[in-house]
């Protein structure tokens, strides 16, 4: 039997770090806004032929084997998926990975991994578990691999696809699929990857023990970036591209304000090329310093848009919105 599965990454367009609990429950109505995007990351799930575990990589050229799952090390660089295949408890398998996304891009590439894997080895062991189950199981083992607690959107659009709310209070965290033009939207969206790995620029961790300090700055940032994603929410609904922009714009502000590290000199002169090549908007992916940045567009200024990104040394990265999230499929052959 193989076991195949793949799920997408997303562009987080608005709403960011709020949500990691328990920040958003200091703001009220926080959500998130995302999109899922066909650059996947997929594994496979084979029997080994020698009855050992095998961890394989395709994009590190990388491999990690031992006798059993209890000898698979959760601290090295296969760490992520050893802590799932160590979950599961499995046995003569080999695990093959690979993602489409650049290393450190900030598009959610190890969340898409972690989803793909945590649902192809449910499937191998036959565990039928619910998509709240592989959320709450893909975000703990990935909690539990970074030694620090993790957002909860990520997961969303890897799981469901499409473009999406993600509202978060005190009863929990709900998706909500957004009514929104795919295409239309597609081809105004330009995503491009600075050519530095993500450092992490906006640290999570310690903005999240500042605002529960106390931090009145914090907590104002946060309450703009809230207000912020609602807008951005309804300007995608009801298509108007132009408010959208300015959504945009306003909130990569805030996100400068509050963390400064969240942009590089490579990234401001990325985002001055593509302002002046047409683009109405950017902002960078994920927690910054370095990785992706995506730029909202009009479809007629697109070419030059992508030539200004190209020109300063970037990569474009061509992808459309996923609308499929998850896929699994089995080959009993």
């Amino acid at each position: 039997m193989e076991v195949r599965s793949s799920a997408p990454t997303r562009i987080d367009l608005a709403g960011g770090t709020l949500d990691i609990w328990p920040l958003y429950l200091f703001h009220p109505g926080a959500q998130t806004v995302n999109a899922a995007i066909s650059l996947r990351a997929s594994c496979s799930v084979t029997p080994s032929s020698d009855g050992r575990v095998h961890l394989v990589s395709n994009d590190t050229k990388s491999e990690l084997t031992a006798d059993n799952w209890r000898d698979l090390d959760p601290e090295g660089e296969h760490r992520l998926i050893a802590h799932i295949a160590r979950f599961f408890q499995v046995a003569n398998v080999c695990i093959t990975t690979e993602a489409t996304s650049p290393l450190g891009a900030g598009i959610a590439g190890s969340s898409a991994l972690n989803v793909a894997v945590c649902a192809a080895l449910a499937r191998w062991r036959r565990f039928d578990y619910s998509a709240d189950q592989l959320m709450t199981l893909a975000m703990n083992l990935e909690a539990l691999t970074i030694g620090i607690t993790t957002g909860v959107q990520d997961y969303r659009p890897a799981l469901y696809g499409g473009i999406s709310a993600i509202e978060l209070d005190a009863l929990g965290v709900r998706h909500i699929p957004l009514h929104v033009n795919s295409a239309e939207f597609g081809h105004r969206l330009v995503l491009a990857y600075s050519g530095d790995s993500r450092s992490s620029g906006l640290n999570n961790w310690d903005i999240t023990k500042r605002h529960i300090e106390g931090d009145k700055s914090i907590s104002e940032h946060f309450r703009r970036i809230a207000d912020s994603a609602a807008a951005t929410r309804r300007a995608l609904t009801q298509h108007d591209w132009t408010e959208l922009a300015r959504q945009v714009r306003l909130e990569w502000r805030e996100r400068k304000a509050l963390a400064p590290g969240v942009t590089t000199p490579a990234i401001d002169r990325l985002m001055a090329q593509a302002e002046a090549a047409g683009a109405l908007a950017g902002k960078v992916c994920g927690a910054g310093g370095g990785g992706c940045v995506f730029f909202l567009v009009e479809p007629g200024r697109r070419d030059n848009v992508c030539r200004a990104i190209t020109d300063t040394g970037a990569q474009l990265l061509e992808s459309q919105i996923d609308t499929d999230g998850l896929r699994v499929d089995v080959d009993t052959g």
